[in-house]
């Protein structure tokens, strides 16, 4: 017998990438940042804050939608302002809204609510 094979392509007894590392020279995974965005959902029951954090988080939740941006205290005020504005025409909804406040704040003032 010879010390020979021929059993398989030449593939089989190559390493093709295969390697065998000490422990010193293997390459380290790359770690996962730390504090993504969204990694805590405020309804999460499994999520271990604190009920103080939870109430400290709802409350800034209704600051952040107390302070309205100036366009959209705009469009409270007329729902056709900011399409004006923006130099555009109104849509279609902005202009029934408005009519709707119209007809609204007219029959107010004839009831002598407003």
């Amino acid at each position: 017998m010879s010390g020979y094979s021929n059993v398989g392509t030449s593939g089989v007894y190559e390493d093709g990438g295969q390697r065998n590392y000490k422990a010193s020279e293997a390459p380290q995974p790359t770690r996962y940042e730390e504090g993504k965005e969204h990694s805590h959902q405020p309804n999460d029951s499994k999520d271990e804050r604190s009920i103080a954090n939870r109430l400290a988080n709802e409350e800034r939740k209704l600051n952040r939608r107390e302070q309205d941006d100036p366009e959209t205290a705009m469009s409270k005020k007329d729902p056709t302002l900011p399409a004006k504005m923006h130099g555009n025409e109104p849509s279609k909804g902005a202009k029934v809204d408005a009519e709707l406040r119209a007809e609204e704040e007219k029959e107010l003032r004839r009831k002598g609510k407003a």
